[in-house]
């Protein structure tokens, strides 16, 4: 079963370890997260929690926005996520979710929208070698055949070619909580994790950790 929290990255920074050990980590700032609806197999078909981080202003939000948070008697909220396999217990709807239900040590998987790089060709896209820069050659960073000479005549689907760059879903597995700061409300994640400063948040606990 499946524990998270929703929040916010801050940035990097460096502490030391109990052993002495230098730590890069990232800071994740997660306010309490509001349970706007809890699925069961029975009613849904699958068990999951429905979170709700960072409040908005009624009028930045529709009328069925604003019935839904209303049954756990709080604002709407800017971000609503869903966290499949959910461990339910005493979840209800209104419950509060905080940073405490971590502790150190545990072992999560994060997700956030990676930063946007714009258009970018296929060597810094796809990571492909560029060509001779001298004698003669006029091939430096183009990318190569496209197809076949004859049959079908036409480029496959999927093809690795310039185009826009980053802005995807990425989750990053197995990193490690390396402090929890329940008064500042504040993780500290070993390593980095994916999205620009005060992007959204995903944290999870991890799929793969125990296999």
């Amino acid at each position: 079963m499946t524990k998270g929290i929703l929040g916010k990255k801050v940035g990097m920074t460096q502490i030391f370890s109990d052993a002495g050990e230098l730590l890069p980590v990232t800071v994740i700032e997660v306010q309490p997260n509001t349970v706007l609806q809890v699925k069961t197999a029975e009613t849904d078909g699958y068990n999951a929690v429905q979170l709700g981080y960072e409040d908005k202003r009624e009028v930045l939000s529709n009328k069925p926005a604003q019935g839904h948070v209303k049954k756990a008697n709080t604002a709407p909220k800017r971000f609503i996520k869903e966290l499949r396999d959910a461990e339910l217990g005493d979840v209800k709807v209104g419950n509060e979710i905080k940073v405490d239900t971590f502790a150190e040590g545990d072992i999560v998987d994060v997700t956030g929208t990676s930063k946007g790089k714009g258009f970018q060709g296929v060597i810094k896209r796809h990571g492909q070698s560029r060509g001779p820069e001298t004698h003669g050659s006029r091939y430096h960073r183009r990318p190569g055949a496209m197809g076949m000479a004859t049959h079908p005549g036409r480029v496959f689907k999927g093809k690795k070619l310039a185009g826009r760059m980053g802005g995807d879903q990425v989750t990053v597995q197995n990193l490690e909580i390396v402090r929890v700061d329940t008064e500042r409300n504040v993780l500290l994640i070993k390593g980095n994790v994916p999205g620009s400063k005060k992007s959204l948040i995903r944290i999870q606990s991890a799929e793969k950790a125990n296999k």
